[in-house]
């Protein structure tokens, strides 16, 4: 068994030792710098995007290299088989841009041609008709953005040429580089999934043969490389965006689909746009807190944050009874509105404006009883009458910041891997809802409910932090957390992290089927009293199974002008600055 991966048991009572500054839960102080910072999910990444800053790259720059870096090393969260959604705050226009560069369904599948394919795939692997499109193969996949994002984000903010923004990645590709302890863990997880995913994924031998070493996945510290992802990467970095979309790789991508019957084509690829988007935002206490809009559900953050505002938080408590229940209230009824309005709006009206109303909000608040759990959460009216993935960040000398996300959505994505290419397509196409009357359902060209938020956050015209959190639906919930962590009980960018985390599921789904129960998951940092109180209150409380997501963030203190790097315990990764 490889070093690091033994059983904590192993150590019989030994715990962790003292710290003498800071909060003694946290793991670290937080990382300071003057120049530049990044924080990503594993360090290599995070040096790389450090040694483009160095060399006078934007945090652009960075960012596009620490991607390429992460898509290969971290192939269980990401990768150009996936999309991308970035906010960028420029100290030239002192502005804040929002980038969605999410992909799209064939154009050549209906809504009627989806549901034959997925009751023909629910006979062969003999089961009853599901309607909910499958977890892995080729119907879940939509067009992948992430290439589209580099290239938008390079052409308007990047300083050094796309080739030396890649080149960290390509090398480490061609040479290998040692797989962290986490990855390691997801990595086997994954490819054993596939394994018992059997016919609802076509083609199998690509992902075997490209993520696997003799026959097995990558034990923590071995050696891994990928020479047809260097390949890949290499031709972006001579042809650029185009060559994905329009070029080699996208004929590769159209020969292979072809081969193993999926529906993706060529002109599905060409046709692909992502979008420079406004971001949304809200002021919560002084701070004026942004994310994207539908079809991300970044918008779900603010909502929560519009319902709290109207809670002394500070008063109440960190953890406590009260403290939760407003949370949790605040997001059961979110959630509600998320599963009914948000879509796609250039084939849905999403009444966004009025969903982050003060109005609204206020309507909202007074179905909250800190009391007891609401057992009647449902979606508002807005309208009032007339109601796996991996996040990352960089900071450059010139104050530009960059927040940034992207995903395969579920693990490692499809479990397909086209030919010579080195990367697995992501299943967002999970998320579209079957039901023809639902704002998210299914259709061609159309694109799905995303999952994936970066946040950014504002304070009296200044940037004040760059920061997300991973997983899925954890996403909205760790946002709030960490901005309450910060904002309402005064922990610095480390210790709003490393503070214990809950995770809610149930109510409605996106995907449009029945509500769930209404379970709560929490980490060990919570008092047991606590946990009785909220059993009292209605919840059902379990014990956390790691599905807390995955936190970076990078804070701007404009007084003394230093950056502020926190980074995600909970993963492998770590934030440098210099």
């Amino acid at each position: 068994m490889a070093v690091g991966l033994v059983s904590n048991t192993a150590f019989g009572d030994l715990g962790r030792g003292d710290r003498y500054s800071g909060a003694q839960w946290a793991t670290r102080s937080p990382v300071l710098g003057q120049h530049g910072m990044a924080a990503t999910a594993v360090p290599l990444a995070t040096q790389v995007a450090i040694d483009i800053l160095k060399k006078g790259g934007s945090a652009v720059d960075a960012a596009i290299a620490a991607n390429a870096t992460l898509g290969l090393m971290e192939p269980v969260s990401n990768g150009i088989g996936g999309d991308l959604f970035a906010i960028v705050w420029d100290p030239k226009t002192r502005k804040l841009y929002g980038y969605n560069s999410s992909g799209r369904a064939p154009k050549g599948r209906s809504l009627e041609q989806m549901v034959d394919k997925i009751k023909a795939l629910d006979a062969k692997l003999g089961v009853p008709y599901q309607p909910h499109i499958p977890k892995y193969g080729s119907l879940a996949i939509t067009v992948p953005g992430t290439v589209d994002g580099w290239g938008a984000l390079h052409d308007k903010f990047g300083k050094l040429p796309l080739k030396d923004d890649l080149a960290p990645a390509i090398a480490y590709a061609q040479n290998g580089f040692p797989v962290t302890q986490l990855i390691a863990m997801y990595w086997k997880a994954n490819m054993a999934t596939f394994d018992r995913a059997g016919a609802m994924i076509e083609e199998h031998d690509n992902a075997r043969h490209t993520y696997l070493v003799n026959g097995k996945t990558p034990t923590e510290g071995e050696i891994f490389r990928n020479p047809d992802l260097a390949h890949a990467l290499g031709l972006i970095a001579k042809g650029g965006r185009d060559v994905y979309y329009k070029g080699d790789i996208a004929h590769r991508i159209d020969a292979y689909f072809k081969r193993i019957g999926g529906d993706l084509r060529y002109e599905d690829f060409a046709a692909h746009h992502g979008e420079w988007v406004d971001p949304l935002g809200v002021n919560y206490r002084g701070y004026d807190v942004y994310e994207l809009p539908p079809n991300s559900q970044g918008a779900a953050v603010l909502q929560m944050l519009q319902i709290l505002k109207g809670y002394d938080l500070k008063k109440m408590g960190a953890g406590t009874a009260d403290t939760l229940t407003a949370m949790l209230e605040a997001k059961r009824l979110t959630f509600e509105d998320l599963a009914k309005w948000y879509a796609d709006p250039a084939f849905a009206h999403v009444p966004m404006k009025e969903l982050l109303s003060d109005r609204y909000a206020d309507m909202r608040r007074k179905l909250i009883d800190l009391a007891k759990a609401n057992p009647n959460v449902g979606p508002g009216d807005p309208r009032l009458g007339q109601g796996d993935t991996t996040y990352f960040c960089t900071a450059d000398k010139d104050g530009m910041m960059v927040s940034i996300i992207q995903s395969n959505y579920r693990g490692m994505g499809s479990g397909l891997v086209a030919d010579g290419l080195g990367f697995m397509f992501q299943d967002r196409g999970e998320l579209y809802s079957l039901d023809p009357k639902a704002a998210n359902v299914y259709a061609p060209g159309k694109r799905p409910f995303q999952t994936i938020i970066p946040g950014f956050v504002m304070k009296d015209g200044q940037p004040f932090m760059a920061f997300g959190l991973m997983g899925g639906d954890m996403q909205p919930q760790g946002h709030v957390q960490v901005l309450t962590d910060i904002i309402d009980f005064g922990m610095n960018v480390q210790e709003a992290g490393d503070a214990a985390r809950w995770y809610h599921h149930g109510g409605s789904e996106v995907t449009g089927e029945p509500p769930t129960a209404n379970i709560v998951e929490m980490e060990s940092g919570f008092d047991s009293a606590v946990r009785a109180e909220l059993e009292r209150r209605g919840y059902t409380v379990k014990p956390g199974t790691g599905a807390f997501g995955g936190y970076q963030a990078i804070q701007w203190d404009a007084k003394s002008r230093v950056y502020w790097g926190g980074s995600e315990m909970r993963k492998d990764g770590m934030a440098i600055g210099y």
